[in-house]
């Protein structure tokens, strides 16, 4: 089941009952202060009390829930049996990505989330109380990489915008000690920079050593095919409410979140996907994409002489999985 971009409605209501009162000024100010922080490095230690977290999951959890949607549709879509009745949300925050896996798979029934702040695990205890499917979740405090020893496997762990909050020898630690607990997948996902790219680069090759397969975005298991300064990254677009806009600041009423993620699993997957990595060239007289393929990175041009596949090429995206070359 493909989910949309958007917050769910209960996520959405949770929120809005949290707005009650609080001043849209303060809260831009505080988002600002902690999107300065992360941006220079930091994490979510900027975090301290109940308004910077409220503040940074209404500056944040937008995008951020846009980004793992979009991540957990791609392995649903190359894996479209995975049933999974776990979850592991590692440095869950508010909470984001366990409501993004909620939608993804009705069949998710066992929820865990683990992070240090206790801030943010109080007000994502807080959003998810009166939730349909995370009302019973359990959120363990603490450093994550510490706590992972302590919980059970999880069917699907997913870990989104955490691994850049630590050193490159933690983020080697924490990536083999989230595949040992991933009982059939991990999902991670990272800023769509440079840097992030890199990260998922690093952490792909190191669980693949360990035995992985990718099951997206790469159609493969070999080095990435990309060079600098290319890098691999996607973009989700999603809607800004009006609440939204005044904390970030912003006229334009949606938002482009650029990511890049991997979905790693224990069996290979049945079928291979290409992936559309830029938004493709539509012109009159052919569609110029530019694909990731088994075989490496193709050019591919559409000629609009052959219909079927003209029609078919104009509705891929960036981002996109093609399951047969044209």
């Amino acid at each position: 089941m493909m989910i949309g971009p958007t917050l769910p409605a209960e996520l959405k209501a949770a929120l809005d009952g949290k707005l009650q009162g609080f001043s849209r000024t303060d809260a831009a100010q505080r988002s600002q202060k902690i999107s300065t922080a992360y941006r220079a490095g930091g994490g979510s230690a900027t975090i301290k009390s109940e308004a910077d977290a409220l503040a940074y999951a209404l500056a944040r959890m937008p995008a951020t829930y846009a980004a793992v949607a979009a991540s957990l549709n791609a392995l649903t879509e190359i894996a479209p049996g995975f049933a999974p009745e776990t979850l592991l949300d590692v440095g869950a925050g508010p909470g984001t990505a366990s409501w993004a896996a909620a939608e993804a798979f009705p069949s998710l029934q066992d929820f865990t989330l683990l992070d240090a702040n206790a801030s943010l695990s109080r007000l994502a205890l807080e959003l998810a109380r009166d939730s349909t499917r995370l009302a019973e979740c359990r959120y363990l405090p603490g450093d994550a990489g510490g706590n992972l020893a302590e919980v059970s496997q999880a069917d699907l762990v997913v870990a989104s915008y955490i691994i850049g909050e630590l050193n490159e020898g933690d983020q080697r630690k924490l990536a083999d000690a989230m595949w040992a607990k991933a009982r059939h997948a991990l999902v991670v996902i990272e800023p769509g920079t440079p840097a992030g790219y890199a990260r998922i680069l690093a952490l792909r090759q190191q669980l693949i050593a360990a035995g992985a397969y990718v099951a997206a975005p790469c159609p493969h298991e070999k080095p990435c095919p990309l060079i600098a300064p290319d890098w691999c990254h996607f973009s989700q677009r999603l809607p800004r409410s009006q609440a939204h806009r005044q904390i970030k600041g912003a006229e334009v009423p949606f938002e482009d979140e650029r990511f890049i993620y991997v979905a790693l699993t224990r069996t290979p997957p049945a079928a291979r996907a290409a992936r559309v990595l830029t938004p493709p060239d539509v012109g009159k007289a052919e569609i110029n994409a530019k694909l990731c393929t088994e075989a490496g990175i193709a050019l591919t041009k559409v000629p609009r002489r052959d219909k079927p596949a003209y029609a078919d090429a104009r509705r891929w995206r960036w981002g996109d999985a093609i399951m047969s070359e044209s």
